[in-house]
C-alpha cells in the first residue's frame, strides 16, 4: 500500500495473471454512503461537488468518521482558497482590496495529497490494491474492490 512510481496497470490491462500479492479477493456493490454532515451550503460550488462527489465513489465503502471529517476539512479548506479575500488596502480611497487569487502550491500539494488518502484518483485506489469495476453503462453497479481488512490481516477473502 502507497508505492511510489506510476500507477499498477488495471487487472484486465496486465500482461501477465500472476497471483497478485495482495489479492482483491472481495466483491461490493456498489452503496451510496452518506457523509456524517452534509455540505456546507455556504462553501465555494465546487468545493461543494467534489465533497457530495465522494458519497456517490465506489471507495466510499471504506470510509469511517475521521475520513469524512478529513473530506470535510478539506472542502472547507478549498472553499476558502477559492473564494474571493483580502489581499489588501487601496492607497488611494483606503478602502479594502478583495480579490479572488489562485490557489497557492502549497495549499493545492496539501490538498492533493489528503485527496489521495482518501483513494479520490484511479492511481491512488490501485496503488492502495483497490479496484472498482465499471459495467458495460459505465455505471459501477458491481463494482469489484479489495478488501482493506484481507490486506491489512493478509488473509484472502
Amino acid at each position: 500500500m502507497g508505492e511510489r512510481g506510476p500507477a499498477p496497470k488495471r487487472s484486465s490491462q496486465r500482461r501477465r495473471q500472476n497471483k497478485p500479492e495482495h489479492p482483491i479477493t472481495e466483491s461490493a456493490r456498489r452503496q451510496v454512503c452518506e457523509p456524517p454532515k452534509p455540505a456546507d451550503t455556504a462553501w465555494h460550488p465546487v468545493a461543494q461537488q467534489w465533497y457530495e462527489s465522494l458519497g456517490q465513489s465506489g471507495q466510499c465503502v471504506y470510509y469511517t468518521a475521521s475520513d469524512w471529517a478529513l473530506a470535510y476539512m478539506l472542502a472547507e479548506s478549498i472553499s476558502r482558497d477559492l473564494k474571493p479575500r483580502f489581499v489588501g488596502i487601496s492607497g488611494e480611497t483606503g478602502e479594502a482590496i478583495i480579490q479572488q487569487m489562485p490557489i497557492g502550491g502549497t495549499s493545492l500539494t496539501a490538498y492533493l495529497k489528503g485527496m489521495t488518502d482518501l483513494l479520490v484518483s484511479e492511481a491512488a485506489r490501485r496503488r492502495a490494491g483497490v479496484e472498482l469495476q465499471a459495467g458495460q453503462d459505465d455505471q459501477l453497479e458491481d463494482d469489484t474492490v479489495a478488501t482493506l481488512e484481507s490486506i491489512r490481516g493478509g488473509k484472502a477473502g
